[in-house]
Formats: structure tokens, C-alpha cells, sequence
């Protein structure tokens, strides 16, 4: 997941400011940049669909906690035993 990590990096850098000005809006980074602020996580996911597919993005709320994903969720195996 290296693109992921680098929206997570540019949204370390942005986050400073973002918490000062927008606590608990909703933002749409993609390939490093923010792309939006949003009332909803709803409507950053349609906007973050409708310019990029399937991703890679990232879509988080100001100031909320960072998400742990249990390995199961995150894991995707090609192939099926």
C-alpha cells in the first residue's frame, strides 16, 4: 500500500492546519494533494469516486483518531486455497 501511505503522509503535513480551520470536516487527498473539504464522509467518497475510481485515495475526518484495520479486512488474497 505505498500510494496510501504517501496520502497518509501528506495529510500528516496538512493536518496542523486542517484541525485549526476545518475540525471534523471530512478530506478527499489524492496523490498527495487535498482535493476537498466535506460535510459528510458520503460525499467525499462520490466526489473521490467520480474523479478516481477505485483509488488509491484517502477520505478521513479532521481530528478524528487514525482507524486500525484487523489483518483480515485489509488482507485480499489472489488466489483461494
Amino acid at each position: 500500500m505505498p500510494d496510501v501511505d504517501k496520502e497518509l503522509a501528506a495529510y500528516s503535513r496538512l493536518q496542523p492546519g486542517l484541525e485549526a480551520d476545518h475540525m471534523g470536516k471530512w478530506v478527499l487527498i489524492h496523490d498527495e494533494t487535498l482535493i476537498g473539504l466535506f460535510d459528510s464522509f458520503e460525499a467525499a467518497a462520490d466526489d473521490g469516486v467520480g474523479r478516481f475510481g477505485r483509488g488509491p485515495y484517502l477520505i478521513r475526518q479532521v481530528g478524528a483518531p487514525p482507524i486500525t484495520l484487523p489483518a483480515s479486512v485489509v488482507f485480499f488474497p489472489l488466489v483461494h486455497a
